[in-house]
């Protein structure tokens, strides 16, 4: 058997995605809807989320927007 000699395989030669300090547009919120800064995630793509008429509510990120956006 061949001696593991090298530092790492395909994804350390690669590097790192870093797309950190790319600025989206703002969605604006429609009727319904509310704006509100994560807490804590809880996994399962639910999360526990601090509204601005000061309630903490639980929410869920959807389908669409959580294979899209990182949060």
């Amino acid at each position: 058997m061949p001696k593991n000699k090298g530092k790492g395989g395909k994804n350390r030669r690669r590097g790192k995605n870093e797309n950190d300090n790319e600025k989206r547009e703002l969605t604006f919120k429609e009727e319904g809807q509310e704006y509100a800064q994560v807490v804590k995630m809880l996994g399962n793509g639910r999360l526990e989320a601090q509204c601005f008429d000061g309630e903490k509510r639980l929410g869920h990120i959807r389908g669409k927007l959580r294979k899209k956006v990182w949060i």
